[in-house]
C-alpha cells in the first residue's frame, strides 16, 4: 500500500509528503528504508551551487536576537553556543528571507568582553530555521567564560558559562539543578528566574521542554491582558512549522531565556516534545504509523534546532542519539537517557494499571538493547565518585493504593519491571557505590529510596532517586495533593513528596549529595518566591535519604 501524498491531513511540507509518496508502507515501517529521503526531505544544508544564497546581515531591520542566547553540554575543552535569528519569531521564516547569514560569536573571560579568548563567523541557515549550533574548543577546563553573538548592527544578550572540570580533576563539589515540564499554557515560568539567580555548575532538563498542545490567545493560564496571541499557537503542533514556531513561543520568554543566559543546560526529551506518551514509532493515537514517524521526524528536528546540543545529535530523519555521557572530575559521571525513542509500547493500552504478565515479560524494554548495554558498560567503567542518571520517568515502583488490588502508571518503569531489573542487575555487578537517579514528568517533588525488592522495605537500598516537580505542568499545585497521605503509606520507600512547582537543588561533595526541593507558591500569577520545601542528604557508600 502506498499512502497519497494528498491524504496526510498533517499539512506536511510539499518535500515531506513527497519523500512519503515514493516510500512503501512496508518499508516506512523498517524506519531504516526512510532515514535518508527524511534526511533530505527535512532540507540539511548542503555546499556549493546547491547551497542557500548568502544575504548580508547588515540587511537585517530589527533585532534577531528575540530568543535569547544558550550553552550546553559542557567539556573540559569545549562548550555549545546556541542562538537562532528570529526578527518575527512568530511568523513562519521568523522574519526572514531563504538565505544564510554570517552570524559573528565572541567568548571571553569576563562580562564586558574585554578579554575576548575566542571569537569566529558561523552561517545561520534557513534550513535550520537561522540557528546555530557553535562548538568552541580549545579552552580551558573547569572555567566560567562569556559569549555573544553579533549579527550586522545587532548584538545578542550575554550569557554565562562554564567548561567541565578535567577527567581527572579531584573536585570537592558541584552543583546541579534538575527541572522538567514547561507547559506554557499552564502558567509562568517564574521558577525559571528564580533558577537565573542560583550558583551552578549545570542545569539538566529532564524532558517536556514544551508540550504540544493549543496555546490561546490570552496564554491559557497565564491570562495575558496585555497581549494577544497569533492563532497559529491555538492548534495542536503537528508540521515541522508547527513545531518550530511553539519554540518560538516558549523561547521568549524572558525568565527561560534568562536561565539559559545564566547557565550551560543538558537536555533530553521525554514525550511532549513530540507527542504525549508516545513509544518509540508508536503513536497515542490512531494514526498511520508512517505518518507518525514524519511527525516524529519534524519534531526531532525542530528540538536540536532549538536546543544548545552539538552535531552529533542531528537527527536522521526520525531517529536521533540523545543518549550520551559526560564526565565532571572523578565527582561525578552523568549518563543522560533517552526512554522515549526506543521504548516497548505501554502495557495494557497505558494508563494505571494491574500489573501483570504484560508489563512483566522480560522482552519489554524502556531503552532498547544497545543504550543499556551502553549505559551497564559505562558503570563498570566508571571511575567517580557518585554516578548520575538523569532521565525522564518515575524509576522507583509507586502504588496508587495501600490494598492488593493496586494499579501502577504503565508509562513509567514500572510498567517495564524486567527493564528496570536489568539495570539494577548492572548496577550491583558494576559494584559501584552512589547511584543517583535524576527524574522529571510527574509534576511532583518526590525522593525515593530504590530498594532491591520494592515490597520489601527491609531489602537492601540501592540507589537514590530524586523527582524534581514541574516549572508550571499541573498550574499550581499544593504542598500535599489529595493522594498524599495514601502514597506515604502505600510507598515506604517514598521519603517526600511535594506538589508545588518548581526545581530540585542537587549539590555533590566527597562525603554526601544533597537534594534541596525549591518550590514556588503560585505559577498562574507572576512573581512568586522560592523556598526550600525540603532537604536531604545522602551519604555516599550509605545509599538512602535522611532530612538533612
Amino acid at each position: 500500500m502506498q499512502p497519497s501524498a494528498s491524504a496526510s491531513p498533517f499539512g506536511h511540507s510539499i518535500e515531506l509528503r513527497e519523500a512519503l509518496r515514493h516510500l512503501d508502507r512496508r518499508r516506512f515501517l523498517t524506519v531504516t528504508g526512510a532515514v535518508a529521503t527524511l534526511a533530505f526531505a527535512t532540507n540539511i544544508p548542503l555546499g556549493g551551487t546547491a547551497a542557500a544564497a548568502e544575504a548580508s546581515a547588515g540587511q537585517i531591520a530589527e533585532n534577531p536576537f528575540t530568543l535569547g542566547v544558550a550553552s550546553g553540554d559542557p567539556m573540559p575543552d569545549s562548550v555549545l553556543l546556541w542562538t537562532r535569528l528570529a526578527p518575527s519569531p512568530y511568523e513562519s521564516g521568523s522574519g526572514l528571507p531563504q538565505r544564510r547569514f554570517k552570524t559573528r560569536w565572541e567568548l571571553a573571560h569576563d562580562e564586558h568582553f574585554t578579554r575576548v579568548t575566542k571569537r569566529g563567523t558561523i552561517d545561520a541557515h534557513p534550513e535550520y530555521n537561522h540557528a546555530v549550533h557553535v562548538e568552541v574548543g580549545g579552552l580551558d577546563a573547569d572555567r566560567v567564560y562569556y559569549y555573544r553573538f553579533r549579527a550586522g548592527q545587532w548584538v545578542s544578550p550575554v550569557g554565562r558559562t562554564r567548561t567541565a572540570p578535567s577527567k581527572g580533576a579531584q573536585l570537592t563539589e558541584l552543583r546541579l539543578a534538575a527541572v522538567s515540564c514547561q507547559a506554557y499554557h499552564d502558567g509562568y515560568f517564574t521558577a525559571y528566574r528564580r533558577l537565573a539567580d542560583e550558583d551552578l555548575d549545570a542545569v539538566f532538563h529532564l524532558g517536556d521542554y514544551l508540550y504540544e498542545y493549543a496555546v490561546t490567545a490570552t496564554g491559557g493560564a497565564r491570562a495575558y491582558t496585555d497581549r494577544v496571541l497569533p492563532a497559529i499557537f491555538n492548534r495542536e503542533t503537528l508540521t515541522l512549522e508547527d513545531y518550530r514556531l511553539r519554540y518560538a513561543l516558549y523561547k521568549s520568554d524572558p525568565d527561560l531565556m534568562a536561565a539559559h543566559a545564566a547557565h550551560p543546560f543538558i537536555v533530553t526529551w521525554d514525550d511532549h516534545e513530540t507527542e504525549n506518551n508516545y513509544a518509540d514509532g508508536t503513536p497515542e493515537n490512531d494514526v498511520p504509523p508512517e505518518q507518525f514517524l514524519l511527525r516524529r521526524a519534524s519534531a526531532y528536528r525542530a528540538y536540536w534546532e532549538n536546543q544548545p546540543l552539538r552535531r552529533r545529535q542531528l537527527p536522521h530523519g526520525p531517529d536521533a542519539q540523545l543518549y550520551r555521557r559526560l564526565q565532571f572530575g572523578r565527582l561525578a559521571q552523568f549518563d543522560i537517557l533517552d526512554t522515549r525513542q526506543y521504548r516497548s509500547d505501554q502495557a495494557y493500552g497505558d494508563g494505571w494499571q494491574v500489573p501483570g504478565p504484560e508489563s512483566q515479560d522480560p522482552a519489554r524494554t524502556m531503552t532498547g538493547a544497545t543504550q543499556e548495554r551502553w549505559l551497564i558498560d559505562g558503570w563498570h567503567t566508571s571511575k567517580a565518585t557518585w554516578n548520575i542518571l538523569p532521565q525522564q520517568v518515575t524509576f522507583a515502583q509507586r502504588k496508587d493504593r495501600t490494598t492488593p488490588d493496586f494499579k501502577l502508571s504503565m508509562d513509567s518503569w514500572d510498567g517495564y519491571t524486567a527493564s528496570r531489573q536489568r539495570l539494577l542487575d548492572g548496577w550491583e555487578s558494576a559494584g559501584r557505590d552512589n547511584l543517583v537517579i535524576l527524574t522529571g514528568d510527574v509534576h511532583v517533588h518526590y525522593g525515593f529510596d530504590i530498594k532491591k525488592d520494592f515490597d520489601d522495605p527491609a531489602s537492601k537500598t540501592l540507589a537514590t532517586e530524586i523527582v524534581t516537580s514541574s516549572i508550571t505542568s499541573g498550574k499550581d499545585g499544593s504542598d500535599k495533593p489529595p493522594n498524599w497521605d495514601t502514597y506515604m503509606q502505600a510507598n515506604p520507600h517514598l521519603k517526600f513528596y511535594n506538589g508545588r512547582r518548581g526545581y530540585a537543588l542537587v549539590t555533590l561533595g566527597k562525603d554526601t549529595a544533597r537534594t534541596d526541593f525549591k518550590t514556588v507558591s503560585a505559577v498562574t500569577a507572576p512573581g512568586a518566591p522560592i523556598t526550600t520545601a525540603a532537604s536531604f542528604v545522602n551519604e555516599a557508600g550509605n545509599p538512602g535519604l535522611t532530612p538533612a
